[in-house]
């Protein structure tokens, strides 16, 4: 019994690698509740600022956001609500609209 519980805390301190990158992305400086807002907007222009102002990424600004919302999306897989996903969809197409593509 005394080892279940040492086991316990060590259970709670799980770190995800998904979540590591999302806040210590070395392409983009993300604003730190960026995907938890509620207005797509608000995420699309967040997404491009950090993406314009960025001097480490590897790809074009248009690529560097798209790609860290898919990868928060995909990432965030089958946990993530359907309220949140719908947001985070409608903030694809405005970060297309926003760099001018299809």
């Amino acid at each position: 019994m005394a080892a279940a519980a040492k086991r316990a805390p060590a259970q709670r301190q799980r770190k995800y690698w998904s979540g590591d990158v999302t806040r210590k992305s070395d392409a983009l400086d993300l604003e730190r509740t960026v995907f938890t807002w509620r207005d797509p907007k608000r995420i699309a222009h967040s997404l491009k600022r950090s993406a314009e102002r960025s001097r480490r990424r590897k790809a074009g600004p248009y690529q560097s956001a798209m790609s860290m919302l898919n990868f928060y999306i995909n990432r965030a897989g089958r946990h993530l609500p359907a309220e949140r996903k719908r947001v985070l969809e409608r903030a694809k197409d405005e970060l297309r609209h926003l760099f001018g593509r299809p």
